[in-house]
Parts: C-alpha cells; sequence; structure tokens
C-alpha cells in the first residue's frame, strides 16, 4: 500500500477557502472539501495509527483527532467562520486533550507544519514540568541536542522568561531550559510538500523525533 499524502486539488482548496471564507461558498463545496481534504487527512491518520504503535504508542491517533473545519468566533475579533487549514492533534492516553504534551500537524494554503510539544501548560503543569526538568536535565539535553532531533526540526522553541524562574537557583545548569513557558518542535514545509511522495515519510521522521520530548514532558503529569 502506498505512503498516503494530499493533492495539488488539496491546496488548491485551501488556497479559495482562504479567498472565500464564507459559510455560503463553504457549504456549497463541502463535497470538494471532504474529497480533497478530509479523505486524505483520514488515510495520513490511519497510517500514523499503526506506525505510532512502534514509537509513541501513548498517543492517541484516531479521527476524533482532527479539528473541526468551523471556527469558534465568539471570544475572537475575527470573525471569518472557517479554518483555512487542516490539522490535527495526537495527545497523551489518558491526559484530557491540550493538557499536557502532544505531536501536532497542520497543511495550511501556504505551508505544511508538523511537530509537537506543550503550547499552553497551565501554572501547575508548568511547574511540574519545572521541576522535572530540574531533576533530569541530562536527559532533556540528550533529547533536544541529539544529532536527529537537531537534523528533523533544529532547536527546542517556545516563549521564555527573562530569568531563571523563582525557586531555582539562576546558575543550575537547566536554566537555560527553566526559562521555557512554551516548549515547541518542529518543521515548517511549503505547501507543496503536503503532495509530494516523500510527505508522510517526512511526517513520520519529525513524529520520530519529537516523540521522546513529547515523552519526557508528560511523565510528571501522567504518573510516567
Amino acid at each position: 500500500m502506498s505512503a498516503p499524502r494530499f493533492t495539488p486539488k488539496s491546496v488548491s482548496f485551501l488556497r479559495s477557502l482562504k479567498r472565500n471564507n464564507d459559510r455560503e461558498w463553504f457549504r456549497a463545496r463541502k463535497d470538494q472539501y471532504d474529497e480533497h481534504v478530509r479523505t486524505p487527512m483520514l488515510a495520513v491518520i490511519e497510517h500514523l495509527g499503526r506506525d505510532f504503535q512502534d514509537f509513541a504508542p501513548e498517543l492517541v491517533c484516531t479521527p476524533k483527532c482532527i479539528y473541526r473545519i468551523y471556527r469558534d468566533t465568539r471570544f475572537s475579533g475575527d470573525k471569518t467562520p472557517l479554518k483555512t487549514h487542516v490539522a490535527a492533534s495526537f495527545p497523551w492516553r489518558g491526559l484530557q486533550r491540550h493538557r499536557g504534551a502532544g505531536l501536532y500537524m497542520e497543511v495550511a494554503a501556504q505551508w505544511v507544519w508538523v511537530g509537537g510539544g506543550m503550547y499552553a501548560p497551565d501554572t501547575s503543569q508548568l511547574a511540574a514540568v519545572r521541576e522535572h526538568i530540574a531533576g533530569n536535565y541530562d536527559r532533556l539535553r540528550c533529547i533536544v541536542e541529539s544529532p536527529g532531533f537537531r537534523k528533523a526540526v533544529g532547536t527546542l522553541q517556545g516563549t521564555q522568561l527573562q530569568r531563571v524562574p523563582r525557586g531555582f537557583d539562576k546558575d543550575h545548569p537547566a536554566s537555560g531550559y527553566l526559562r521555557y513557558r512554551q516548549f515547541l518542535a518542529g518543521r515548517e514545509f511549503p505547501a507543496e510538500f503536503a503532495y509530494k511522495p516523500i510527505f508522510y515519510s517526512g511526517v513520520l521522521g519529525v513524529f520520530r523525533q519529537v516523540a521522546p520530548l513529547i515523552r519526557f514532558l508528560n511523565e510528571p503529569l501522567a504518573g510516567a
């Protein structure tokens, strides 16, 4: 069975959607969205579900991981009704979605983004992760400074404090990582990557390198 990927029509549809972000326009073309965008994403999810068993069995990977196309505009100044990308997140089994770290992929009109991490931890989560980092600095460093990680996604990203947070020695060997408020790692590809033959292997390659970081970040949260 060939590896799944999107098609030029997938990207073309997303670009048209970006120009015509309107419920009526979308409703008239819902069948095109299902054929060219949602169906390829479902095929990718199906394959990932099998491959995750080899290197990230703790992650949930089902069709429910795909985000809805409709935006929640209740508390947003942007009232455009539709997302102009298709995306899925793969959370840690046993943790609520968006709690803890997970993997994520997005195909948009302008790019493909693949990676993961911890985007918006609450105060208690962040405190637990920082304590975990302080006590296991060498493990984290080995993950994010490994040649495979650096080749796949570069360096650890995310917003940071200007100083080491209260409660930790400013000269702690993990001080650089303790300042992080987000822990993100990923790679952006051009939109055309979505329909290249190397698409799935590229996605899988990034996920394999980011998965150890996800596991590390979730250990203090999931009782691992």
